[in-house]
């Protein structure tokens, strides 16, 4: 039987949803990132640096799952095409442009970056490299269990990260639908 995909996005969001609360119990800005491919996950990883000062902007979720995908990749036990991205903030820049050239098929997000996100970039203006590359994107994926991790991650008075910030102030507007 074929997993229902709504029911798939789900369980996997979940996985990537425990990979963002590991961070946050670290202090880190809590975004996990799951690389899945044919329904099982070969990669995963969590936001580090963010709790130092300054702050590491390179080691974002999808990066260090991306990291640890390279291998399999290499190796031919995944084929990049069925790879699919689950985050728990919609991919930056970086990561997105990343994510577009290791040829993931599908990206899911839960929680918009209402500050930084990429996902809604128009790639017809870009190099053949990006341009040519037509992810789909699938939004919003357990959005209110992210949002409160980003909220809790906000409300501690010892965070600093991003503290000042449209995504901060944004994010802190944002009521919870029960």
């Amino acid at each position: 039987m074929t997993p229902n995909p709504a029911e798939e996005d789900r369980r996997f969001m979940a996985l990537a949803l425990k990979r963002a609360e590991e961070a946050l119990s670290r202090g880190e800005f809590p975004v996990g990132a799951v690389l899945a491919a044919r329904g099982r996950v070969v990669a995963d990883g969590s936001r580090d640096g963010t709790a130092l000062c300054p702050a590491n902007e390179v080691d974002h979720a999808e990066m260090v799952a991306l990291r640890r995908v390279e291998p399999l990749l290499a190796s031919g036990e995944v084929a990049a095409s069925d790879l699919v991205c689950y985050a728990t903030l919609e991919p930056c820049l970086m990561c997105y442009a990343a994510l577009l050239i290791h040829g993931v098929n599908r990206i899911v997000y839960a929680y918009e970056d209402a500050m930084g996100g990429g996902t809604a970039c128009d790639l017809s203006v870009l190099p053949p490299l990006y341009r040519d590359k037509r992810p789909l994107i699938a939004p919003h994926v357990e959005r209110e269990k992210s949002l409160a991790l980003f909220q809790r991650f906000w409300a501690d008075p010892a965070t600093i990260y991003l503290r000042d910030t449209y995504l901060c102030r944004y994010t802190m507007s944002q009521s919870m639908v029960e």
